[in-house]
């Protein structure tokens, strides 16, 4: 096996010397070795990391699920990627059970490997079913580092690489009054996480996107729900937008969806809006997206995230999460000034935007990987393994204690 030194000078070598510079700044050059459940090992064994990160998701079932790589090896003994010009009853299948999990008529998916790609198509379905051109995103959201999802974004990621598509407009998220100035009949759709966690993890109102879909309604536009991060039961239901009542007309999957072990991702679509594909059944392809390998992987994520006993393990380690942070909210008044929560979906509202960094190095050398929000670097991340046990949840909060007692001494050094 490779060692964890050649490991380090491959890496900067060949794939990011950016990066390997950076995590050596600041003595946090971790190289993934084994993995299981909640954990994360460094390649030497010289330590071990709770993810709290969960790569925004990926990680929802823990790191290799025994179920889920049960379920891959088997695929492998009769399944390949498949081709996409073809009828695979594996993409029928998956697609079968996400649309049996989504309300009413949203019972058309269109597979990809990511989830850029998919709110991609997804941007290209409004466009072609309305004639229009605008797309509105939120400020601050984040959609994907492709051509189209990247339009969506900040400025700071669409800059550097030149002129970006036009038709892209932005307002701040939760603001009802902005968004309806900047509907109007040249608006395709709009598109919003339901809770976005690069903006830290900012929380709608109670009636945000009722009022989002009406205001859409009104001016002929579809509203595209981003679900990579809130759904396949994140927030203690299955979809985020169920706490919300309202139905999109078309919702993102990704991340979770992998299982963390076959990259895959859907966009799916209510039923009058497949029609797009009706004239050239070929028009859109994906040579990856939805490969057969991975289906089955994928239904099973969605077979173990789905029912009534594993979504109230969520709430209940919610709580229990949100019973255990007060405390330390107290203890660290003025440095740790709330909990943004919805279900296992958490920020950590620290003092200003050196803290989310600090706090990320911190919880990083008591044992925790925590990733502040780019967007709000004054929030912590926190997205917790939804598989993880009642009795782990003292031992995070213990460690993430030990881990705001070293921030603010080190934030209150600096002011």
């Amino acid at each position: 096996m490779v060692s964890r030194e050649d490991a380090v000078k491959d890496f900067e070598a060949h794939v990011s010397s950016g990066k390997v510079a950076f995590f050596r700044q600041f003595g946090m050059d971790f190289v993934m070795g084994a993995r299981s459940g909640p954990f994360l090992h460094d390649l030497n064994a010289s330590k071990k990391l709770f993810n709290l990160h969960a790569n925004g998701g990926v990680f929802n079932l823990g790191h290799r699920h025994p179920e889920l790589i049960a379920v891959l090896k088997e695929s492998l003994d009769r399944l390949d990627i498949g081709n996409h010009h073809l009828i695979s009853a594996e993409r029928a299948q998956l697609a079968r059970d996400l649309a049996t999990l989504l309300p009413e008529d949203l019972d058309y998916a269109v597979f990809g490997s990511g989830g850029g790609e998919a709110v991609d198509l997804a941007i290209k379905v409004a466009r072609a079913h309305t004639g229009r051109r605008r797309i509105v995103s939120a400020r601050g959201g984040y959609h994907g580092h492709t051509g189209l999802a990247m339009a969506t974004g900040d400025t700071h990621y669409r800059q550097p690489f030149g002129p970006q598509p036009s038709g892209f407009r932005q307002v701040p998220f939760n603001d009802l009054t902005a968004l309806a100035e900047i509907l109007d009949e040249q608006t395709a759709a709009v598109i919003l996480e339901t809770v976005p966690a690069t903006l830290g993890m900012a929380l709608a109102t109670e009636t945000y996107f009722t009022e989002v879909r009406r205001l859409c309604d009104q001016a002929g536009a579809l509203l595209i729900l981003d679900e990579v991060q809130t759904g396949l039961g994140r927030t203690g239901r299955f979809w985020g937008f169920e706490h919300f009542d309202v139905l999109p007309d078309m919702v993102i999957v990704g991340k979770g969806l992998s299982g963390g072990l076959y990259p895959i991702s859907a966009t799916m679509l209510r039923r009058p809006l497949e029609a797009v594909f009706h004239a050239d059944p070929f028009i859109h392809i994906s040579t990856f997206g939805g490969a057969e390998l991975g289906c089955p992987v994928a239904r099973k994520v969605l077979a173990l995230s789905s029912t009534p006993a594993f979504l109230a393990h969520v709430r209940a380690l919610a709580k229990g999460f949100r019973d255990g942070l007060q405390p330390l909210v107290e203890r660290y008044d003025g440095f740790f000034r709330g909990v943004r929560q919805l279900g296992l979906m958490m920020g950590l509202e620290l003092q200003d935007d050196l803290c989310g960094p600090i706090l990320s190095k911190c919880a990083y050398d008591h044992g925790l990987l925590m990733i502040y929000a780019n967007n709000a670097p004054s929030v912590c991340q926190c997205l917790p393994p939804l598989i993880m046990t009642h009795d782990q949840i003292p031992w995070v909060l213990e460690r993430l204690d030990r881990a705001l007692a070293a921030a603010a001494e080190f934030h209150q050094s600096l002011t």
